[in-house]
């Protein structure tokens, strides 16, 4: 787990508050910073999540330093209602797509070098990157460009991949790569910090694995296995995400909503929630943890 450096760890801890003898779940496992953080915090058992099968034998080495503290499940954290364990002292989810995943160029998630355009987080279920380009519609490409990526030219890309797969399918990440860079204005390509795929791919992972959706089942879900006093920490990299949280935080803290002109006593108070404005990463973390930049965590306390 060198170099994989768990994002907002000490905010995280600060919030989660793990205690001994308390049950914990880590719904997105990734590279186990976070499980191990919370392991190393508290004489507690930790629970943790991953779909991904690259996942599964990297928490091999968690289970055999903290034994039966530690239990992984390879699951989506969507089906949170089929979870034996529970009701937990405090859950965890760290959104996004994971340093790993990123570093391993097989698995298409990286415009840096060629590979095979997959970009699923389970490599084993579901249409490949290459496969939903091929059968999207305008409007799903569009979509994914606009809203999942917040790509400025998502028109002009969006014709330009169903122009292109006419003639001959997008198969590598080199393929999309420079097919986005043929519709980047020259000035955008060196005045642009990021390099110019860089949203159009997050956009384009995220319809591939329906994270939005994902996120949006897994929540509500994760808040009802909490105990009373439990707490839930949500760690988001993309505003969707972000505003996901904050629309449910805000609701279960009986706080208004946009179009809700109720009375305050007329709402129901679920939760007390810990942040009012989501925890950013120190500019020192940031020198270190380059992927923290954009991090923002929000943070609960379920009722009792």
């Amino acid at each position: 787990m060198d170099g994989h450096v768990p994002v907002l760890s000490e905010e995280t801890l600060a919030f989660l508050e793990p205690e001994n003898g308390g049950l914990y779940l880590d719904c997105t496992f990734g590279g186990g910073g976070h499980s191990r953080m919370i392991l190393e915090a508290a004489d507690c058992v930790v629970v943790a999540l991953d779909q991904d099968p690259a996942a599964e034998a990297r928490a091999v080495s968690l289970v055999e330093e903290f034994g039966e503290r530690f239990r992984f499940h390879r699951m989506n954290f969507a089906n949170l209602d089929k979870l034996e364990e529970g009701p937990f002292d405090g859950i965890l989810f760290d959104f996004g797509v994971s340093s790993f995943q990123l570093d391993q160029r097989d698995r298409g998630f990286s415009f840096r070098g060629e590979a095979p355009l997959d970009m699923r987080m389970n490599p084993e279920s579901g249409q490949s990157a290459a496969d939903w380009l091929a059968n999207a519609s305008r409007r799903e490409l569009q979509v994914a460009l606009r809203d999942y990526g917040e790509e400025k030219n998502w028109r002009r890309i969006a014709d330009a991949i169903v122009e292109a797969r006419a003639l001959s399918p997008l198969l590598t990440t080199k393929d999309l790569s420079d097919l986005i860079l043929s519709c980047t204005p020259a000035r955008q390509r060196y005045v642009s910090k990021i390099h110019p795929a860089t949203k159009s791919f997050q956009g384009i992972r995220i319809a591939v694995n329906n994270e939005i959706e994902v996120i949006e089942l897994g929540l509500p879900a994760a808040f009802e296995r909490l105990k009373p006093n439990g707490r839930l920490c949500v760690i988001s990299f993309h505003s969707l995400e972000d505003r996901i949280a904050k629309v449910l935080f805000r609701r279960w803290a009986g706080r208004p909503e946009p179009g809700d002109n109720r009375p305050q006593d007329m709402r129901e108070v679920k939760a007390e929630l810990l942040t009012r404005r989501p925890a950013m990463a120190s500019d020192k973390e940031i020198a270190v943890n380059a992927r923290s930049r954009s991090a923002k965590l929000r943070a609960l306390r379920k009722a009792e």
